[in-house]
């Protein structure tokens, strides 16, 4: 329960302030595209089976690697790119806590 609460709360709850504190004057845009940095978990549908509560996706599934971690990492440094970046960094912080509680 409290490994859902962590996961989800990072998902959502991290966006929301980032977008209320750091992105005022549009925060709705910056958190919707925050947001959809969960579509990397589409990756999951390479994988057999899709769910499986007991495998960490952190280095399993292509877009949860490492590299993938690096290249959203740079997209921080440019303007354009910047509000995706942060979600899909987001993303990798709320998979590895799940990582790390189970």
């Amino acid at each position: 329960m409290i490994q859902s609460i962590v996961h989800y709360g990072i998902h959502f709850l991290l966006p929301l302030t980032i977008a209320l504190v750091f992105f005022k004057s549009y925060w709705k845009f910056a958190f919707f595209v925050m947001i959809c940095g969960m579509l990397i978990d589409l990756d999951h549908l390479l994988a057999t089976p899709i769910f499986d509560p007991n495998r960490c996706s952190i280095n399993f599934h292509p877009l949860h690697t490492y590299y993938a971690l690096c290249a959203y990492l740079l997209m921080l440094f440019f303007k354009k790119t910047r509000l995706l970046g942060i979600g899909l960094v987001i993303h990798i912080i709320a998979d590895t806590a799940d990582c790390l509680m189970m």
